[in-house]
């Protein structure tokens, strides 16, 4: 396994990972890669890492489903903390800024499928690939779902359980299923 850093540091990778595609994972410097991690980097762009990231055991990260379409590829930036058993599909372009941390469980979708016609079924509709965009110092609580075509703007807060199904203004807290913004910070 050769994984390519952009500058001298250090990379830790736990025990039992599986990376894929390692030529498609561009690291900064000093990254943390916990237990039973399992990364498919096969996209049309590359993964790409800043400095300072860590990645809790049992995450995911899967660029490509079905070989036919590939995903588009992931953007992660500098002094990034995602908590163990998260899952991030990048099957739309996935962008998660500065200063982001992530509880356990998190999970993200870049991808929904069409179903508007019902005479076929759903596997047979295609797909809407609109993409995620985190901005800089977000925070996102355990077990928190973030769906396709979402962005959360800077400083915000989702909470712990909450499902984003519509973009999340800059510092805002959302919380619910669908969120909702429940307070601003400023």
């Amino acid at each position: 396994m050769q994984i390519y850093l952009k500058e001298s540091g250090v990379l830790f990778v736990g025990r039992n990972c599986k990376l894929k595609h390692c030529n498609k994972i561009i690291f900064g410097k000093t990254i943390i890669i916990g237990d039973n991690v399992n990364i498919n980097a096969l996209s049309k762009h590359d993964i790409k890492v800043g400095n300072n990231f860590s990645l809790g055991a049992n995450s995911i990260i899967e660029c490509t489903g079905v070989i036919r379409n590939m995903g588009e590829g992931l953007l992660i930036g500098n002094n990034v903390g995602i908590a163990q058993n998260c899952f991030i599909q990048v099957r739309g372009f996935v962008e998660i800024g500065d200063n982001v941390i992530m509880g356990p469980n998190v999970s993200i979708f870049s991808e929904n499928h069409n179903s508007d016609d019902s005479d076929l079924p759903i596997n047979m509709q295609g797909e809407t690939r609109k993409g995620v965009k985190i901005e800089n110092g977000v925070w996102i609580g355990t077990r928190a779902v973030i769906l396709d075509g979402v962005k959360i703007g800077k400083n915000s807060i989702v909470a712990a359980g909450s499902v984003v199904t519509k973009d999340v203004p800059e510092f805002a807290i959302v919380a619910g299923v669908p969120a909702k913004v429940i307070k601003l910070r400023k």
